[in-house]
Protein backbone atom coordinates (compact mmCIF):
# COMPACT_ATOMS: atom_id res chain seq x y z
CA UNK A 1 0.00 0.00 0.00
CA UNK A 2 0.89 3.44 -1.28
CA UNK A 3 0.90 5.96 1.29
CA UNK A 4 0.20 9.98 0.78
CA UNK A 5 1.07 12.12 4.45
CA UNK A 6 0.46 15.13 4.26
CA UNK A 7 2.23 17.13 7.43
CA UNK A 8 0.00 19.84 9.85
CA UNK A 9 0.59 23.04 9.02
CA UNK A 10 -1.27 24.86 11.45
CA UNK A 11 1.29 25.29 14.41
CA UNK A 12 4.72 23.81 14.43
CA UNK A 13 5.22 21.44 12.05
CA UNK A 14 6.17 17.81 12.06
CA UNK A 15 8.94 16.72 10.05
CA UNK A 16 7.14 14.69 7.24
CA UNK A 17 9.92 11.61 7.25
CA UNK A 18 9.55 11.27 11.08
CA UNK A 19 5.36 10.76 10.63
CA UNK A 20 5.98 8.71 7.32
CA UNK A 21 8.06 6.07 9.43
CA UNK A 22 6.23 6.53 12.48
CA UNK A 23 3.08 5.80 10.47
CA UNK A 24 4.56 3.12 8.76
CA UNK A 25 5.45 1.54 11.70
CA UNK A 26 2.54 2.02 14.12
CA UNK A 27 0.09 1.42 11.08
CA UNK A 28 -3.61 2.36 11.02
CA UNK A 29 -6.46 1.94 12.45
CA UNK A 30 -9.67 1.80 10.61
CA UNK A 31 -12.98 2.81 11.28
CA UNK A 32 -16.31 3.72 9.26
CA UNK A 33 -17.54 7.02 8.40
CA UNK A 34 -20.10 6.96 5.56
CA UNK A 35 -21.71 9.79 6.74
CA UNK A 36 -20.21 12.08 4.41
CA UNK A 37 -21.84 15.75 3.12
CA UNK A 38 -22.13 16.37 -0.49
CA UNK A 39 -19.11 17.37 -2.31
CA UNK A 40 -17.21 15.16 0.13
CA UNK A 41 -17.02 17.53 3.15
CA UNK A 42 -15.53 14.78 5.45
CA UNK A 43 -12.39 14.71 2.93
CA UNK A 44 -9.14 16.19 3.82
CA UNK A 45 -9.48 19.16 0.88
CA UNK A 46 -12.49 20.74 2.92
CA UNK A 47 -10.37 22.59 5.58
CA UNK A 48 -11.76 25.18 7.14
CA UNK A 49 -10.46 29.03 5.06
CA UNK A 50 -7.49 30.47 6.91
CA UNK A 51 -6.59 33.91 6.43
CA UNK A 52 -2.93 32.68 5.27
CA UNK A 53 -2.05 32.48 1.68
CA UNK A 54 -1.27 28.96 0.87
CA UNK A 55 2.27 28.04 0.39
CA UNK A 56 3.07 26.28 -2.85
CA UNK A 57 3.71 22.96 -1.81
CA UNK A 58 -0.24 23.09 0.27
CA UNK A 59 -1.57 24.10 -3.36
CA UNK A 60 -0.45 21.12 -4.67
CA UNK A 61 -1.24 18.59 -2.13
CA UNK A 62 -5.55 19.83 -2.13
CA UNK A 63 -4.37 19.81 -6.53
CA UNK A 64 -3.30 16.15 -5.82
CA UNK A 65 -6.53 15.30 -3.29
CA UNK A 66 -9.01 17.22 -5.46
CA UNK A 67 -8.16 14.96 -8.35
CA UNK A 68 -7.82 11.93 -6.33
CA UNK A 69 -11.57 12.57 -4.47
CA UNK A 70 -12.97 13.20 -8.18
CA UNK A 71 -12.08 9.78 -9.32
CA UNK A 72 -14.73 7.35 -10.35
CA UNK A 73 -12.56 4.66 -8.99
CA UNK A 74 -11.87 5.96 -5.19
CA UNK A 75 -15.76 4.45 -4.63
CA UNK A 76 -15.41 4.50 -1.05
CA UNK A 77 -14.24 6.44 2.02
CA UNK A 78 -12.96 5.82 5.30
CA UNK A 79 -11.61 7.98 8.29
CA UNK A 80 -8.70 6.53 10.00
CA UNK A 81 -6.64 6.85 13.17
CA UNK A 82 -2.83 7.31 12.51
CA UNK A 83 -0.82 6.74 15.25
CA UNK A 84 0.79 10.30 14.90
CA UNK A 85 -0.70 11.66 11.79
CA UNK A 86 -3.85 11.76 13.75
CA UNK A 87 -7.54 11.60 12.17
CA UNK A 88 -7.42 11.05 8.62
CA UNK A 89 -9.45 10.63 5.27
CA UNK A 90 -8.55 7.22 3.61
CA UNK A 91 -9.85 6.96 -0.08
CA UNK A 92 -9.71 3.29 -1.20
CA UNK A 93 -9.64 2.23 -5.03
CA UNK A 94 -11.37 -1.04 -5.20
CA UNK A 95 -9.67 -1.19 -8.65
CA UNK A 96 -6.74 -0.50 -7.93
CA UNK A 97 -6.06 -1.26 -3.85
CA UNK A 98 -4.59 1.23 -2.72
CA UNK A 99 -5.23 3.98 -0.33
CA UNK A 100 -4.16 7.49 0.07
CA UNK A 101 -4.04 8.93 3.61
CA UNK A 102 -4.47 12.68 4.38
CA UNK A 103 -4.18 13.68 7.99
CA UNK A 104 -7.37 16.28 8.95
CA UNK A 105 -5.54 19.09 10.50
CA UNK A 106 -5.86 19.82 14.45
CA UNK A 107 -5.96 23.74 14.97
CA UNK A 108 -6.92 24.68 11.58
CA UNK A 109 -9.53 26.96 11.86
CA UNK A 110 -9.98 26.89 15.68
CA UNK A 111 -10.34 29.90 18.08
CA UNK A 112 -8.53 30.45 20.76
CA UNK A 113 -7.90 33.23 23.02
CA UNK A 114 -4.58 35.46 23.35
CA UNK A 115 -2.96 35.07 26.35
CA UNK A 116 -0.05 36.86 27.39
CA UNK A 117 2.29 34.81 29.63
CA UNK A 118 2.00 36.30 33.73
CA UNK A 119 5.35 38.33 33.80
CA UNK A 120 7.23 38.12 37.54
CA UNK A 121 5.88 41.45 39.71
CA UNK A 122 7.55 43.60 42.07
CA UNK A 123 6.08 43.20 45.51
CA UNK A 124 7.28 46.85 46.25
CA UNK A 125 5.05 47.89 43.29
CA UNK A 126 2.28 45.25 43.55
CA UNK A 127 2.26 43.33 46.76
CA UNK A 128 -1.02 41.88 45.96
CA UNK A 129 -2.42 39.14 43.78
CA UNK A 130 -6.20 38.35 43.30
CA UNK A 131 -7.67 35.66 40.99
CA UNK A 132 -10.54 33.90 40.65
CA UNK A 133 -10.35 29.71 41.01
CA UNK A 134 -10.43 27.78 37.88
CA UNK A 135 -11.88 24.22 37.99
CA UNK A 136 -12.08 23.61 34.04
CA UNK A 137 -10.05 21.23 32.79
CA UNK A 138 -10.56 21.38 28.33
CA UNK A 139 -7.47 22.49 27.63
CA UNK A 140 -5.47 19.28 28.77
CA UNK A 141 -7.73 17.33 26.89
CA UNK A 142 -7.04 19.20 23.73
CA UNK A 143 -3.32 19.11 24.13
CA UNK A 144 -3.73 16.04 24.30
CA UNK A 145 -5.42 15.29 21.06
CA UNK A 146 -3.06 17.49 19.66
CA UNK A 147 -0.40 15.77 20.23
CA UNK A 148 -1.70 12.31 19.65
CA UNK A 149 -3.14 13.58 16.31
CA UNK A 150 1.45 14.43 15.14
CA UNK A 151 1.55 18.20 16.09
CA UNK A 152 2.46 20.66 18.85
CA UNK A 153 -0.54 22.49 20.08
CA UNK A 154 -0.86 26.05 19.27
CA UNK A 155 0.69 28.08 22.41
CA UNK A 156 -3.01 29.89 23.44
CA UNK A 157 -4.77 26.52 23.49
CA UNK A 158 -2.64 25.99 26.61
CA UNK A 159 -3.69 27.19 30.07
CA UNK A 160 -1.24 26.26 32.36
CA UNK A 161 -3.79 26.47 35.13
CA UNK A 162 -6.09 23.80 33.63
CA UNK A 163 -3.21 21.36 32.88
CA UNK A 164 -2.48 21.29 36.53
CA UNK A 165 -5.75 20.67 37.59
CA UNK A 166 -7.04 18.15 35.42
CA UNK A 167 -5.41 15.75 38.28
CA UNK A 168 -6.87 15.22 41.39
CA UNK A 169 -4.61 15.42 44.23
CA UNK A 170 -4.27 14.21 47.96
CA UNK A 171 -5.40 17.19 49.99
CA UNK A 172 -7.88 16.62 53.08
CA UNK A 173 -11.33 17.17 52.87
CA UNK A 174 -13.28 19.33 54.84
CA UNK A 175 -15.82 16.94 57.48
CA UNK A 176 -18.83 18.91 56.73
CA UNK A 177 -20.78 20.84 53.93
CA UNK A 178 -20.85 23.96 56.02
CA UNK A 179 -17.21 24.59 55.95
CA UNK A 180 -17.23 23.38 52.16
CA UNK A 181 -13.56 23.45 51.63
CA UNK A 182 -10.17 23.28 53.04
CA UNK A 183 -6.72 25.45 52.14
CA UNK A 184 -3.47 23.96 51.69
CA UNK A 185 -0.44 25.41 51.13
CA UNK A 186 3.49 24.37 50.18
CA UNK A 187 6.94 25.58 49.60
CA UNK A 188 9.76 24.13 47.66
CA UNK A 189 12.43 25.50 45.68
CA UNK A 190 11.71 25.68 41.73
CA UNK A 191 13.30 23.08 39.48
CA UNK A 192 13.64 26.00 36.89
CA UNK A 193 15.49 28.56 39.01
CA UNK A 194 18.40 28.13 41.71
CA UNK A 195 17.78 30.56 44.34
CA UNK A 196 13.96 30.59 43.41
CA UNK A 197 10.58 29.42 45.30
CA UNK A 198 7.82 27.57 44.48
CA UNK A 199 4.38 28.13 46.35
CA UNK A 200 1.59 25.66 45.97
CA UNK A 201 -2.25 26.17 47.13
CA UNK A 202 -4.16 23.93 47.31
CA UNK A 203 -8.24 23.74 48.00
CA UNK A 204 -10.36 20.38 48.62
CA UNK A 205 -14.09 20.59 48.04
CA UNK A 206 -16.17 18.84 50.59
CA UNK A 207 -16.71 15.07 49.39
CA UNK A 208 -20.48 14.07 49.38
CA UNK A 209 -21.63 10.69 50.83
CA UNK A 210 -21.82 8.28 48.28
CA UNK A 211 -25.52 6.99 49.56
CA UNK A 212 -26.09 11.03 48.80
CA UNK A 213 -28.97 11.13 46.55
CA UNK A 214 -29.68 14.39 45.30
CA UNK A 215 -31.88 15.04 42.66
CA UNK A 216 -30.91 16.09 38.82
CA UNK A 217 -32.69 17.66 36.18
CA UNK A 218 -30.44 18.10 33.13
CA UNK A 219 -31.30 18.94 29.57
CA UNK A 220 -28.56 17.99 27.36
CA UNK A 221 -28.52 20.85 23.97
CA UNK A 222 -26.65 18.95 21.19
CA UNK A 223 -25.37 20.82 18.47
CA UNK A 224 -26.79 18.31 15.21
CA UNK A 225 -25.54 20.76 12.71
CA UNK A 226 -23.27 19.49 9.60
CA UNK A 227 -20.26 20.58 11.03
CA UNK A 228 -20.80 17.85 13.77
CA UNK A 229 -20.87 14.97 10.82
CA UNK A 230 -18.22 12.88 11.81
CA UNK A 231 -17.39 9.97 14.53
CA UNK A 232 -15.49 12.10 16.66
CA UNK A 233 -18.22 14.75 17.18
CA UNK A 234 -21.91 13.07 17.16
CA UNK A 235 -20.66 9.72 16.99
CA UNK A 236 -18.22 9.75 20.01
CA UNK A 237 -21.04 13.05 21.58
CA UNK A 238 -23.91 9.96 21.53
CA UNK A 239 -21.55 7.29 22.84
CA UNK A 240 -20.51 9.68 25.69
CA UNK A 241 -24.07 10.22 26.77
CA UNK A 242 -24.92 6.54 26.94
CA UNK A 243 -22.35 6.71 29.95
CA UNK A 244 -24.23 9.25 31.94
CA UNK A 245 -27.63 7.50 31.38
CA UNK A 246 -26.28 4.54 33.08
CA UNK A 247 -25.56 6.38 36.28
CA UNK A 248 -29.22 8.37 36.13
CA UNK A 249 -32.14 6.65 38.45
CA UNK A 250 -35.76 7.04 38.77
CA UNK A 251 -34.82 10.80 40.78
CA UNK A 252 -33.14 12.21 37.87
CA UNK A 253 -34.56 14.03 35.39
CA UNK A 254 -33.15 13.86 31.34
CA UNK A 255 -34.31 16.20 28.25
CA UNK A 256 -32.66 16.34 25.13
CA UNK A 257 -32.88 19.49 22.59
CA UNK A 258 -30.63 19.72 19.67
CA UNK A 259 -30.42 22.62 17.35
CA UNK A 260 -29.54 23.13 13.64
CA UNK A 261 -31.35 25.40 11.49
CA UNK A 262 -33.79 25.67 14.03
CA UNK A 263 -33.96 24.02 17.63
CA UNK A 264 -36.20 21.39 18.57
CA UNK A 265 -37.15 18.89 21.76
CA UNK A 266 -36.63 15.46 21.04
CA UNK A 267 -36.84 13.76 24.29
CA UNK A 268 -39.18 15.41 26.87
CA UNK A 269 -37.90 15.38 30.23
CA UNK A 270 -37.70 11.95 31.29
CA UNK A 271 -36.99 9.94 34.13
CA UNK A 272 -33.78 8.61 34.51
CA UNK A 273 -34.96 5.04 35.11
CA UNK A 274 -36.60 5.05 31.31
CA UNK A 275 -32.91 4.33 30.24
CA UNK A 276 -34.29 2.46 26.98
CA UNK A 277 -36.36 6.17 25.86
CA UNK A 278 -33.65 7.81 26.76
CA UNK A 279 -31.24 5.80 24.63
CA UNK A 280 -33.66 5.45 21.71
CA UNK A 281 -33.58 8.87 21.42
CA UNK A 282 -29.50 9.55 21.32
CA UNK A 283 -29.51 6.73 18.51
CA UNK A 284 -31.78 8.90 16.38
CA UNK A 285 -29.93 11.79 16.55
CA UNK A 286 -28.60 12.89 13.54
CA UNK A 287 -26.11 16.16 12.13
CA UNK A 288 -26.78 18.01 9.21
CA UNK A 289 -28.00 21.91 8.56
CA UNK A 290 -26.69 25.12 9.36
CA UNK A 291 -26.02 26.67 13.63
CA UNK A 292 -28.75 28.30 15.45
CA UNK A 293 -26.89 28.11 18.50
CA UNK A 294 -28.65 30.76 20.68
CA UNK A 295 -32.57 29.76 20.13
CA UNK A 296 -31.32 26.37 21.10
CA UNK A 297 -29.89 27.94 24.05
CA UNK A 298 -33.27 29.30 24.52
CA UNK A 299 -35.08 26.56 24.56
CA UNK A 300 -32.97 24.49 26.52
CA UNK A 301 -33.17 26.97 29.46
CA UNK A 302 -36.77 27.01 28.71
CA UNK A 303 -37.00 23.48 29.74
CA UNK A 304 -34.91 23.18 32.55
CA UNK A 305 -37.17 25.64 34.38
CA UNK A 306 -39.89 24.08 33.48
CA UNK A 307 -38.94 20.57 35.04
CA UNK A 308 -37.29 22.88 37.92
CA UNK A 309 -35.96 20.99 41.19
CA UNK A 310 -35.60 22.58 44.23
CA UNK A 311 -32.63 21.74 46.32
CA UNK A 312 -31.46 19.65 43.55
CA UNK A 313 -29.00 20.26 40.31
CA UNK A 314 -30.60 22.18 37.42
CA UNK A 315 -28.03 22.54 34.38
CA UNK A 316 -28.48 22.75 30.80
CA UNK A 317 -25.30 20.79 29.14
CA UNK A 318 -24.00 21.89 25.89
CA UNK A 319 -22.18 19.58 23.49
CA UNK A 320 -20.92 21.26 20.46
CA UNK A 321 -17.62 22.25 18.30
CA UNK A 322 -18.65 25.56 19.43
CA UNK A 323 -18.96 26.36 15.24
CA UNK A 324 -21.81 29.08 16.15
CA UNK A 325 -22.60 30.59 12.88
CA UNK A 326 -26.34 31.96 12.86
CA UNK A 327 -27.90 34.42 15.72
CA UNK A 328 -26.61 35.47 18.22
CA UNK A 329 -23.05 33.76 18.05
CA UNK A 330 -20.65 34.93 20.22
CA UNK A 331 -21.92 37.98 20.65
CA UNK A 332 -22.32 39.65 24.53
CA UNK A 333 -26.21 39.40 24.02
CA UNK A 334 -26.18 36.01 24.07
CA UNK A 335 -23.87 36.09 27.38
CA UNK A 336 -26.18 38.16 28.92
CA UNK A 337 -28.79 36.01 28.50
CA UNK A 338 -26.60 33.53 30.01
CA UNK A 339 -26.06 35.23 32.89
CA UNK A 340 -29.11 36.18 33.62
CA UNK A 341 -30.17 32.65 33.62
CA UNK A 342 -27.61 31.95 36.37
CA UNK A 343 -29.69 34.01 38.86
CA UNK A 344 -32.62 31.61 38.16
CA UNK A 345 -30.16 28.83 39.79
CA UNK A 346 -29.39 27.20 36.51
CA UNK A 347 -26.47 26.56 35.34
CA UNK A 348 -24.31 26.01 31.87
CA UNK A 349 -21.47 23.80 31.44
CA UNK A 350 -19.98 23.07 27.82
CA UNK A 351 -19.32 19.83 25.92
CA UNK A 352 -16.60 19.96 23.59
CA UNK A 353 -16.20 18.05 20.72
CA UNK A 354 -13.99 17.51 17.59
CA UNK A 355 -11.37 19.14 14.95
CA UNK A 356 -10.64 21.75 12.95
CA UNK A 357 -13.39 24.10 13.52
CA UNK A 358 -13.28 23.20 17.80
CA UNK A 359 -14.33 27.29 19.24
CA UNK A 360 -12.30 27.01 22.31
CA UNK A 361 -12.44 30.62 22.84
CA UNK A 362 -16.57 30.80 22.68
CA UNK A 363 -17.02 27.56 24.75
CA UNK A 364 -15.25 28.48 27.39
CA UNK A 365 -16.68 31.90 27.72
CA UNK A 366 -20.23 30.42 27.70
CA UNK A 367 -19.34 27.85 30.55
CA UNK A 368 -17.86 31.15 32.58
CA UNK A 369 -20.66 33.22 32.22
CA UNK A 370 -23.06 30.07 32.91
CA UNK A 371 -21.59 29.03 36.09
CA UNK A 372 -20.58 26.20 34.84
CA UNK A 373 -17.67 24.41 33.63
CA UNK A 374 -16.08 23.64 30.58
CA UNK A 375 -14.33 20.20 29.14
CA UNK A 376 -13.50 18.99 26.12
CA UNK A 377 -13.92 15.18 24.97
CA UNK A 378 -11.04 13.56 23.01
CA UNK A 379 -11.87 9.94 23.78
CA UNK A 380 -14.32 7.79 25.04
CA UNK A 381 -12.27 7.45 28.26
CA UNK A 382 -12.17 11.05 28.79
CA UNK A 383 -16.22 11.08 28.64
CA UNK A 384 -16.28 8.42 31.16
CA UNK A 385 -13.97 10.91 33.74
CA UNK A 386 -16.03 13.80 32.78
CA UNK A 387 -19.84 12.12 33.07
CA UNK A 388 -19.08 9.37 35.34
CA UNK A 389 -15.45 9.62 37.54
CA UNK A 390 -16.17 12.91 38.07
CA UNK A 391 -20.03 13.61 38.22
CA UNK A 392 -20.22 14.97 41.58
CA UNK A 393 -17.51 17.86 40.82
CA UNK A 394 -18.92 18.20 37.74
CA UNK A 395 -22.90 18.70 38.72
CA UNK A 396 -23.09 19.54 42.08
CA UNK A 397 -21.81 23.27 43.32
CA UNK A 398 -20.77 23.42 46.99
CA UNK A 399 -19.17 26.61 47.26
CA UNK A 400 -19.56 29.70 44.29
CA UNK A 401 -17.88 32.95 43.44
CA UNK A 402 -14.36 31.14 45.07
CA UNK A 403 -11.68 34.19 44.95
CA UNK A 404 -7.91 34.05 46.26
CA UNK A 405 -5.98 36.76 47.33
CA UNK A 406 -2.22 36.73 48.15
CA UNK A 407 -0.58 39.44 50.25
CA UNK A 408 3.11 39.15 49.78
CA UNK A 409 5.36 40.71 52.46
CA UNK A 410 7.85 43.31 50.97
CA UNK A 411 10.19 42.39 53.92
CA UNK A 412 10.26 38.82 52.62
CA UNK A 413 9.76 38.64 49.24
CA UNK A 414 11.14 40.37 46.52
CA UNK A 415 9.37 39.37 43.38
CA UNK A 416 6.28 36.75 42.21
CA UNK A 417 4.43 35.72 39.25
CA UNK A 418 1.23 33.44 39.35
CA UNK A 419 1.59 30.46 36.73
CA UNK A 420 -1.51 30.20 34.66
CA UNK A 421 -4.86 31.82 35.48
CA UNK A 422 -4.20 34.58 32.68
CA UNK A 423 -7.60 34.97 32.13
CA UNK A 424 -8.91 34.45 35.69
CA UNK A 425 -6.96 37.51 37.07
CA UNK A 426 -8.87 40.18 38.95
CA UNK A 427 -8.56 43.47 40.31
CA UNK A 428 -7.66 43.50 43.91
CA UNK A 429 -10.89 45.98 44.81
CA UNK A 430 -12.67 43.23 43.30
CA UNK A 431 -12.22 40.37 46.09
CA UNK A 432 -14.28 41.77 48.77
CA UNK A 433 -17.06 43.09 45.73
CA UNK A 434 -19.45 40.16 46.26
CA UNK A 435 -21.24 41.35 42.35
CA UNK A 436 -18.15 40.27 41.36
CA UNK A 437 -18.50 36.69 39.44
CA UNK A 438 -15.73 34.09 40.00
CA UNK A 439 -15.70 30.63 39.31
CA UNK A 440 -17.25 27.24 41.31
CA UNK A 441 -16.42 24.24 42.91
CA UNK A 442 -17.86 20.76 43.14
CA UNK A 443 -18.49 18.32 45.21
CA UNK A 444 -14.28 16.56 46.56
CA UNK A 445 -12.79 18.98 43.43
CA UNK A 446 -9.58 20.11 43.48
CA UNK A 447 -8.27 23.43 42.56
CA UNK A 448 -3.87 24.10 42.17
CA UNK A 449 -2.60 27.03 41.92
CA UNK A 450 1.44 27.58 41.97
CA UNK A 451 3.40 31.03 42.52
CA UNK A 452 7.14 31.35 41.46
CA UNK A 453 8.78 33.71 44.19
CA UNK A 454 11.97 35.13 44.32
CA UNK A 455 12.53 35.80 48.31
CA UNK A 456 14.78 38.69 48.68
CA UNK A 457 17.94 36.97 49.87
CA UNK A 458 18.04 35.50 46.56
CA UNK A 459 21.17 35.27 44.65
CA UNK A 460 19.03 35.39 41.58
CA UNK A 461 17.03 38.31 41.09
CA UNK A 462 14.40 39.24 38.46
CA UNK A 463 15.24 42.99 38.33
CA UNK A 464 17.76 44.81 40.23
CA UNK A 465 16.72 46.87 43.32
CA UNK A 466 15.92 50.55 43.30
CA UNK A 467 18.69 52.90 44.62
CA UNK A 468 16.74 55.63 45.10
CA UNK A 469 13.56 54.37 46.72
CA UNK A 470 12.90 53.12 50.49
CA UNK A 471 14.83 50.17 50.50
CA UNK A 472 12.55 47.22 51.82
CA UNK A 473 13.69 44.46 50.56
CA UNK A 474 16.76 44.75 52.73
CA UNK A 475 14.28 44.82 55.92
CA UNK A 476 14.95 48.23 56.68
CA UNK A 477 11.18 49.52 56.98
CA UNK A 478 7.58 47.70 57.78
CA UNK A 479 6.35 46.64 60.88
CA UNK A 480 5.32 43.84 59.22
CA UNK A 481 8.85 42.50 58.59
CA UNK A 482 8.32 39.20 60.20
CA UNK A 483 8.68 35.43 59.27
CA UNK A 484 5.61 35.75 57.32
CA UNK A 485 6.21 34.99 53.28
CA UNK A 486 2.47 35.78 52.68
CA UNK A 487 -1.65 36.34 53.98
CA UNK A 488 -3.90 34.06 51.82
CA UNK A 489 -7.52 35.15 52.00
CA UNK A 490 -10.32 33.00 50.33
CA UNK A 491 -13.50 34.32 49.56
CA UNK A 492 -16.34 32.14 48.94
CA UNK A 493 -20.67 31.90 48.44
CA UNK A 494 -22.27 28.52 49.71
CA UNK A 495 -24.66 27.96 46.80
CA UNK A 496 -27.68 29.46 48.52
CA UNK A 497 -26.55 32.42 49.76
CA UNK A 498 -25.43 35.74 47.95
CA UNK A 499 -22.77 37.24 51.01
CA UNK A 500 -19.56 35.76 51.40
CA UNK A 501 -17.35 34.18 53.37
CA UNK A 502 -14.02 34.71 53.98
CA UNK A 503 -10.88 32.36 55.20
CA UNK A 504 -7.73 33.75 56.01
CA UNK A 505 -4.32 32.17 56.28
CA UNK A 506 -0.88 33.14 57.01
CA UNK A 507 2.06 31.74 55.34
CA UNK A 508 5.69 31.38 56.89
CA UNK A 509 9.38 31.27 55.89
CA UNK A 510 9.65 27.88 58.02
CA UNK A 511 7.00 26.44 55.63
CA UNK A 512 9.93 26.22 52.63
CA UNK A 513 11.22 22.63 52.22
CA UNK A 514 14.65 22.23 52.02
CA UNK A 515 15.08 20.34 48.86
CA UNK A 516 12.74 19.90 46.01
CA UNK A 517 13.31 16.31 46.84
CA UNK A 518 11.48 16.67 50.18
CA UNK A 519 8.72 18.00 48.98
CA UNK A 520 5.11 15.83 48.46
CA UNK A 521 4.70 13.52 45.73
CA UNK A 522 1.65 16.41 44.73
CA UNK A 523 4.07 19.04 45.04
CA UNK A 524 6.55 17.55 43.05
CA UNK A 525 4.04 16.32 39.48
CA UNK A 526 1.97 19.55 39.57
CA UNK A 527 5.32 21.32 39.32
CA UNK A 528 5.79 18.89 36.20
CA UNK A 529 3.04 19.56 34.76
CA UNK A 530 2.77 23.20 35.15
CA UNK A 531 6.71 23.15 33.71
CA UNK A 532 5.02 20.81 30.76
CA UNK A 533 2.19 23.38 30.34
CA UNK A 534 4.44 26.54 30.26
CA UNK A 535 7.14 24.45 27.87
CA UNK A 536 4.73 24.24 25.25
CA UNK A 537 3.94 27.84 25.68
CA UNK A 538 8.04 28.37 24.85
CA UNK A 539 8.32 28.57 28.33
CA UNK A 540 9.91 31.94 28.57
CA UNK A 541 10.65 31.58 32.55
CA UNK A 542 11.92 27.99 32.42
CA UNK A 543 15.68 29.13 32.04
CA UNK A 544 17.23 25.86 30.56
CA UNK A 545 14.77 23.14 31.39
CA UNK A 546 13.58 20.82 28.99
CA UNK A 547 11.69 17.63 28.17
CA UNK A 548 13.76 15.58 29.96
CA UNK A 549 13.89 17.16 33.24
CA UNK A 550 10.18 17.35 33.58
CA UNK A 551 9.98 13.92 32.38
CA UNK A 552 12.59 12.94 35.59
CA UNK A 553 10.55 14.58 37.68
CA UNK A 554 6.96 13.09 36.67
CA UNK A 555 8.13 9.86 36.68
CA UNK A 556 9.57 10.50 40.54
CA UNK A 557 6.18 11.68 41.20
CA UNK A 558 3.81 9.32 39.89
CA UNK A 559 2.28 8.01 43.16
CA UNK A 560 -0.87 6.70 43.23
CA UNK A 561 -2.55 6.50 39.74
CA UNK A 562 -5.33 4.30 39.98
CA UNK A 563 -6.91 5.21 36.39
CA UNK A 564 -3.57 6.16 35.04
CA UNK A 565 -3.94 9.55 33.84
CA UNK A 566 -0.21 10.18 35.45
CA UNK A 567 1.18 7.82 33.29
CA UNK A 568 -0.47 8.88 30.25
CA UNK A 569 1.05 12.38 30.99
CA UNK A 570 4.53 11.36 30.99
CA UNK A 571 3.67 9.70 27.32
CA UNK A 572 2.36 12.99 26.35
CA UNK A 573 5.49 14.57 27.42
CA UNK A 574 7.47 11.93 25.54
CA UNK A 575 5.41 12.45 22.36
CA UNK A 576 6.08 16.43 22.81
CA UNK A 577 9.83 15.80 22.90
CA UNK A 578 9.77 13.17 19.78
CA UNK A 579 7.53 16.43 17.72
CA UNK A 580 9.59 19.20 18.86
CA UNK A 581 12.07 18.58 16.82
Amino acid sequence: MNLHIRTHTTTRTTPKALLLGLSLTTGLMLYGCNNTEPGGSTSATSHPASSQPTSAPARTEASQAAKLSASPQLTREYMATDALAGPVVMMESEEMGYGVVLPIQPGAGENYQTIATNPFKQVSDQPVSTFSVDVDSASYANVRRFLNHGSLPPQDAVRVEEMVNYFSYNYSAPETVETPFLVHHELAPSPWHDGRHLMKIGIKGYEVPNNTDIASNLVFLIDVSGSMRSDDKIGLLKRSLKLLVKQMDENDQIAIAVYAGAAGLVLESTPGDEKSKIIRAIDNLQAGGSTNGAAGIELAYNVAADNFIEDGINRVILATDGDFNVGLSGTDELKRYIERKRKTDISLSVLGFGTGNYNDHLMEELSNHGNGNAAYIDSLKEAHKVLVEEMNSTLLTIAKDVKIQIEFNPSQVASYRLIGYENRLLNREDFNNDKIDAGDIGAGHTVTALYELVLNDSDNPVVDPLRYQSNVSNGETSSNASSELATLKLRYKLPDEDHSNKLVFHVNKSDIQRSLAKSSVDFRFATAVAGFGQLLRNGEHLNTTHYDDILDLAKGARGQDPYGYRGEFIQLVELASALDQ
